[in-house]
């Protein structure tokens, strides 16, 4: 990093900035989840078969991919501020036509492009990482990726509980509302940060394969996330399927009660930065590491419809969500030291491996709980972080 870069984050990022970015990350990463609890009335509405009602979720996954491959390094050579506050406008429109059209291919369409801006919240956490010093950047990464994974983690409560009252369609007015007004807030709260690297946007994205060729840091953390987050997808996607079956018998709003339990894992995420802080980012990783292998253990043993049985799911969700959240800060906290000029890229990059890691993670749950049930879909689960554990068995410490 160039003297005038450290010369930008010698002074501390205020509290208050750093709340507004945790809020605005949350309100943010929430557009890609909200839809997963209404594709039964959203396709049925719009007159989707039960096969194409699929792509609502998979066409917002398949924006907020693209996005992070082809919008996030901009971070890198364009002022941050205004790249952000573009994004958001942008989704905030689109979220109003999600609400008012009454065509599939042009819901299909917003919800590919819902995706595509969300991708704003990857722009923000590299950004937080640029404002704070280097003693305090995995502290302040962990409290805005906090707000970014309670966003995440009550998107589906919400969608679920706004839709039950007001219909779906309020659930994409209100988000477009809040969106706007959080461009709006962004665009006057955030100090302008103009990055110094000059590169064409051609070479920007050439770039990107090479920085994962030679960044060993990079590939290391992205595969040990994507394989806890393969875990976590996997968990989430078949839960309900369990909890709605004749073992349990919950209704959907319960199904959603019991997704505000993992709520409380995102207290890892700031705790984990503050450990990154003082050095321990290999020994936090192999705990967190085995608190994902725990969480999916713990219900594989215990194969019951019991109140013991529901209380195991319970201290799982929680555990896994530790887990993944603290996984997460420390390998952005690892990547982010790597220097300021390809924060952007490297955040994308990490975003999107990890991320496909988590649509396999999603599939193949649902196709191992359809042949095998419950118990077949948590050995997949299972093996996912068996494998990162491995893997992080060959790391030497200078690596992390």
């Amino acid at each position: 990093m160039s003297s005038i870069e450290n010369q930008r984050i010698e002074k501390p990022i205020s509290a208050w900035i750093i709340l507004i970015l945790a809020a605005a990350c949350g309100v943010i990463a929430a557009n890609l989840y909200y839809a997963q609890p209404l594709v039964g009335p959203i396709s049925s509405e719009l007159g989707l078969s039960s096969g194409a009602a699929g792509l609502i979720v998979t066409l917002t996954q398949i924006g907020y991919g693209i996005g992070l491959l082809f919008i996030v390094p901009l971070g890198d050579i364009l002022e941050n501020r205004k790249l952000v506050v573009a994004s958001l406008l942008l989704t905030a429109i689109v979220l109003t036509i999600a609400a008012v059209v009454k065509s599939a291919p042009l819901f299909l369409t917003a919800s590919l492009f819902i995706g595509l801006g969300s991708v704003a919240a990857q722009i923000l956490v590299p950004y937080a990482a640029h404002l704070s010093p280097d003693a305090t950047r995995g502290r302040n990464v962990g409290n805005v990726m906090s707000g970014l994974l309670l966003g995440i983690m009550l998107a589906r409560p919400i969608s679920s509980i706004v839709a039950e009252f007001m219909g779906w369609r309020a659930v994409f007015v209100l988000s477009g509302a809040t969106i706007l007004v959080l461009a709006l807030v962004l665009a006057k709260a955030l100090p302008a940060r103009q990055p110094l690297t000059s590169v064409q946007y051609p070479k920007l994205l050439g770039s990107m394969l090479h920085l994962l060729r030679t960044t060993p840091i990079l590939r290391r953390r992205a595969i040990y996330h994507a394989c806890v987050f393969g875990t976590f997808s996997l968990f989430w996607t078949t839960v309900p399927l369990l909890l709605t079956s004749p073992i349990f018998h919950f209704s959907q709003k319960e199904v959603a009660l019991f997704a505000l339990v993992g709520v409380s894992g995102a207290a890892a995420a700031p705790l984990a930065g503050r450990l990154a802080d003082r050095g321990m980012i290999r020994p936090a990783t192999g705990v967190a590491l085995a608190l994902v292998i725990v969480s999916v253990f713990l219900p594989l043993m215990i194969q019951t419809c019991s109140t013991f049985a529901l209380i195991s799911l319970v201290v799982a969700a929680i555990l896994l969500d530790m887990g993944v959240s603290a996984n997460l800060v420390l390998g952005q906290r690892a990547i982010f030291s790597l220097g300021a000029e390809f924060r952007s890229r490297l955040n994308g990059l990490y975003m999107a491996i990890f991320f496909a890691g988590g649509a396999i993670g999603s599939t193949t749950g649902v196709w191992a709980y359809a042949i095998g049930g419950w118990k077949a879909a948590l050995l997949i689960g299972i093996a996912l972080p068996a494998i990162a554990m491995i893997y992080y068995a060959t790391e030497k410490k200078q690596l992390s």
